[in-house]
């Protein structure tokens, strides 16, 4: 059995990259292209991500543009986009379910095996959380080759 630093800090990084995972799937820049004209002054950046187009021109201006249907996009980003929210719901059941069984909290009474085997289920949660974004990133390979 794990001491009590040891899960707070297994805890800490998994909720770190839960973090991430949500700074991931909001920010457009899954996707960077650039186009510079014949001067500095009609350089842009494009930014394709999971739920919006930004265009970024060399005056500092940014405009994004929200997709507008679903359905209309390709079907690799639509799988993204779907693994991306399960496991992000997936992490934060996660979270939640590991934070009842860890030895620091009161959640669940004193039974230390309830607890452990509590523990035990909010790993397993994350670990399949963490293999959503693995197929994910099988997926975002493959697309590109």
């Amino acid at each position: 059995m794990a001491n009590s630093g040891l899960q707070l800090l297994g805890f800490s990084l998994a909720l770190l990259g839960w973090v991430g995972l949500v700074a991931c799937t909001a920010l457009p820049q899954w996707q960077v292209s650039s186009y510079a004209g014949d001067n500095i002054i009609t350089a842009q950046a494009m930014y394709k991500g999971l739920w919006m187009d930004c265009v970024t021109q060399s005056t500092g201006l940014m405009t994004c543009k929200m997709y507008d249907s679903v359905l209309a996009l390709p079907a690799a980003m639509q799988a993204t986009r779907a693994l991306m929210v399960v496991s992000l719901v997936l992490g934060f059941l996660a979270m939640f379910v590991a934070t009842m069984g860890m030895k620091c909290t009161r959640c669940g009474g004193d039974d230390k095996v309830k607890k452990a085997r509590v523990a035990m289920t909010g790993g397993i949660v994350f670990i399949v959380a963490g293999t959503s974004l693995v197929l994910l990133s099988l997926l975002a390979g493959q697309d590109l080759l």
